[in-house]
């Protein structure tokens, strides 16, 4: 049976790859984001495989903007039954370089927006009889890395409001609420961000796809969860990060530097923090590394990781 499916942030990474996913299992979209004629090329994608699909212009941090997506969807097909969250943008930098408005703005879009699209679809989902939110989250709502403070406060912040709404769902049948959380993944959220430390930023390895985050997030959908983790090393890092504290406070910046960090110099610039780049648009980022590139990665990390702890011990 099709279900109408709102995907806000659908013209890039995740959202793109998650709205052409559920296009082949024949759903409804109402699709989302701040670029009409990159939404208008999804639009033109996700109907090419016979999904019938309504493109809506949407900045989710405008005041009413979320309220207004959610009545053209009713209005096109008459209500909502999955609403996908996946807007987000990012901005590289210590945190007292970075501007101010810039890192308000992160918070803003990814997390106070997010909130905005909760409000929003779970009204709509309480009045109607059920529904399912998919918010996007992030390993870096459960650890933290430097010089991305705006994106990880907003992951954590993300988190939370999800567990607490997962709570007062529980006295809502019908009603689900779920947050898929992704490691690194190969989308061109890095090359867009906002960028305060001189080189461009990168996902560390191991690399997955948007695609197989997208599969998760369908698979949610279908079989709703209260999470989803996505990426071979969450685990191992959410470990370290709460177990052994101390270590990963020595070894996480030198870490950054080395598998966060391309060596791609940059000038400061806000990215698609306020605007979006359209031309940056695309479900991939160029990210998976090559195999020569993987192995000289891991074969400098023995090196660091030991120059590291000897300067630490002297």
């Amino acid at each position: 049976m099709s279900r109408t499916v709102v995907v806000t942030g659908a013209t890039s990474g995740i959202g793109r790859a998650a709205a052409r996913e559920f296009a082949e299992r024949g759903d409804r979209l109402v699709l989302a984001a701040r670029s009409p004629d990159t939404l208008a090329d999804v639009r033109a994608e996700c109907e090419k495989v016979g999904a019938e699909v309504l493109d809506v212009p949407t900045d989710v941090t405008a005041d009413g903007a979320v309220a207004a997506l959610a009545d053209a969807a009713v209005e096109r097909f008459g209500g909502v039954d999955v609403w996908v969250h996946t807007a987000a943008v990012m901005a590289y930098g210590r945190f007292d370089e970075t501007p101010e408005r810039v890192f308000e703005q992160v918070v803003r879009t990814d997390l106070l927006a997010a909130a905005a699209v909760a409000r929003v679809a779970l009204r709509h989902f309480r009045a109607n009889g059920g529904g399912t939110l998919i918010l996007t989250g992030s390993v870096l709502g459960h650890i933290t890395a430097p010089f991305m403070s705006g994106y990880v406060a907003s992951k954590w912040g993300l988190q939370g409001l999800a567990r607490a709404l997962q709570q007062e769902a529980r006295e809502t049948p019908g009603v689900n609420v779920c947050i898929v959380s992704p490691g690194s993944v190969d989308t061109p959220v890095y090359q867009q961000a906002a960028n305060y430390l001189g080189r461009i930023g990168r996902p560390p390895p191991p690399i997955t796809t948007p695609e197989r985050v997208a599969r998760a997030i369908v698979d949610c959908a279908d079989r709703p969860r209260r999470e989803v983790s996505v990426g071979r090393l969450n685990v191992v890092m959410r470990f370290g990060f709460t177990v052994l504290p101390g270590a990963y406070d020595v070894l996480v910046v030198p870490l950054m530097r080395l598998a966060g960090l391309s060596n791609r110099p940059v000038e400061p610039h806000e990215g698609a923090v306020f605007t979006p780049n359209p031309a940056g648009e695309s479900v991939r980022g160029g990210w998976r590394p090559d195999l020569a590139q993987v192995v000289r990665g891991v074969g400098a990390l023995p090196a660091t990781i030991g120059g590291v702890v000897r300067r630490r011990l002297r």
